[in-house]
């Protein structure tokens, strides 16, 4: 996919150029507890300034619901962006205003006014149709940032030049959330590895009980008729279940936790894939050519139940293949267990990676190609 980058832009000397990134970090008590997506916009910053632009930064934080609101401003993050990035401007909160989610002309107007240049550098975001996102381009020379050029030299990749076996890791709640990418990768992966909540729609589609485990009912024909067609679909052969009285995150609280084949007892909750699918996992991540995990194969936020995603992040990190962690609790995960610096590319953004690979395209991707 050719996308205009920053080279492209000329001479920048004396320019003012607004940069669209992906700020939305956590807080606790307006502190940043995670600078990773301020970091990882630095190249593209650097390269500006550098390059003698004047640098004005911009970025939505929360769910503001398109009003001010100083639980979600941005004095935090514009303290820690002057120590990373001296001499780069960051607006207020996008989202403070209702026609960033919109996409409203004035807005966009007000957004880009003094300005001579774009830059969208905000991958997590370009699957969006906001403002900030497509509007900039319609008037002003735009290009790439860093970060976006290689989300997308990389994401696009996997669909078409991914070396082989190509395993694909997909966990996460629900099946009907990730249906479209599940398709577009079972037309690229060697084998696709199901794990998280949503093997428990493909188990119950093979006639396991999965006791009080997360099920979506109506998505059973689909899944039945997935695993029918002979698509490569792995799925655990355990599970690590709670059983009646427990409560995720609580272990005070009691409940038994075991380990059980795929049909539970009535009453038990499926959170975890049990040892042995990690072992028959890592078994095959292990010959990999090429990796992409998105989505845990359990409630890893509770230690009894963080075993498989462990696992199965380590396994990824040892493949010597080309590994690609999807974003969003993937990547959460893969930072908790200390293994995100042993992959190859770690996503900044969730749900735009899956779209990219779903559909090829995104918004803001579009924006850049058929704008000024």
């Amino acid at each position: 996919m050719e996308l205009p980058e920053l080279e492209d832009l000329g001479d920048l000397q004396g320019r003012s150029v607004l940069v669209r990134c992906d700020f939305n970090v956590p807080q606790v008590a307006g502190i940043v507890t995670d600078d990773l997506r301020i970091r990882a916009a630095l190249p593209t910053l650097h390269y500006l300034v550098d390059a003698g632009a004047h640098v004005t930064a911009c970025s939505h934080l929360g769910r503001p619901k398109g009003r001010p609101d100083p639980a979600y401003a941005m004095d935090s993050l514009r303290a820690r962006l002057a120590e990373l990035a001296p001499g780069v401007d960051l607006l207020e909160n996008l989202r403070f205003d209702p026609g960033e989610l919109n996409d409203d002309p004035q807005f966009v107007e007000r957004l880009i006014e003094g300005q001579d240049a774009y830059v969208n550098d905000a991958f997590g975001a370009s699957h969006r149709a906001h403002a900030s996102v497509v509007g900039p381009p319609r008037y002003l020379p735009s290009a790439a940032g860093r970060l976006l050029v290689r989300e997308v030299e990389v994401l696009s990749g996997l669909r078409t030049s991914a070396r082989r076996p190509f395993i694909g890791i997909m966990g996460g709640a629900k099946v009907s959330d990730k249906l479209g990418v599940i398709g577009a990768l079972l037309d690229v992966v060697d084998e696709l590895i199901v794990g998280g909540g949503m093997c428990f729609t493909f188990l119950a589609a093979m006639g396991a009980n999965v006791g009080s485990s997360l099920l979506e009912e109506d998505m059973i024909p689909t899944c039945a008729r997935l695993l029918d067609s002979g698509a490569p679909i792995r799925l655990p052969i355990d599970i690590t279940a709670l059983g009646p009285g427990g409560r995720i995150g609580d272990p005070s609280a009691g409940g038994e936790v075991r380990q059980v084949g795929t049909s539970m007892p009535d009453g038990w909750m499926g959170l975890d894939i049990g040892p042995g699918s990690a072992v028959e996992f890592c078994d095959l991540i292990s010959e990999a050519r090429t990796v992409l995990w998105n989505g845990p194969m359990g409630v890893f936020e509770d230690n009894r139940f963080s075993a498989g995603t462990r696992t199965v992040a380590a396994a990824v990190a040892d493949c010597r293949g080309f590994t690609v962690v999807g974003g969003g609790d993937s990547a959460a995960a893969a930072r908790q267990f200390g293994v995100d610096d042993q992959m190859n590319h770690v996503s900044t953004g969730g749900g735009a990676a899956l779209e990219l690979i779903e559909q090829g395209d995104l918004p803001g991707l579009a924006a850049l190609r058929g704008g000024h």
